[in-house]
């Protein structure tokens, strides 16, 4: 039976790989930044590519450091972005674009409309959650607007969806 537990944390500035044994004492770690894209104001990307590596290493350099191998492993968490929208060709594997990062504000027109559409249809009373930017329904709906190719892609099932934690 393996003996520890790894933790990776999919932050908004870096990724970083923990492992503790059954003591919850912490035996290694390893954490590496990755860049943060501002092509605009307000807008915020990741390179999910980047990402990627920058995940697969995080964890190869603990394990190493702590002298240990996958299998010594019991299991392993995953804590991520949330709301981080990458949009990826699912039969190579190649994101379609950089991620849209939740903190970006670039879909406030489509919240807005979303805003202005329930208040009409429900003389302003909200259910569930009120629309917000950092929700990934209004990133994909961006990248499908806005990246050439990508909309054609998803109606053909070339083009899935995913946080960063896929």
């Amino acid at each position: 039976m393996a003996d520890f537990i790894g933790a990776v944390d999919r932050g908004t500035t870096s990724s970083r790989f923990m492992i503790f044994d059954h003591d919850g004492n912490e035996v290694a770690r390893h954490q590496l930044e990755h860049e943060q894209i501002l092509p605009r104001p307000g807008w915020v990307e990741h390179d999910p590519v980047e990402i990627w590596e920058r995940t697969n290493s995080v964890m190869q350099n603990a394990l190493r450091t702590g002298g240990l191998s996958a299998t010594d492993l019991d299991a392993i968490g995953i804590t991520n972005q949330c709301e981080t929208t990458v949009v990826w060709d699912p039969r190579t594997g190649r994101p379609y674009c950089n991620a849209i990062v939740w903190q970006d504000t670039r879909t406030d027109s489509i919240v807005n409309a979303l805003e202005s559409e329930d208040t009409a249809r429900s003389s302003g009373a909200r259910r569930g959650c009120r629309p917000a930017t950092c929700f990934s329904g209004g990133k994909i709906k961006w990248i499908l607007d806005h990246v050439d190719g990508v909309r054609e892609a998803a109606e053909r099932g070339y083009a899935v969806f995913g946080n960063t934690d896929c």
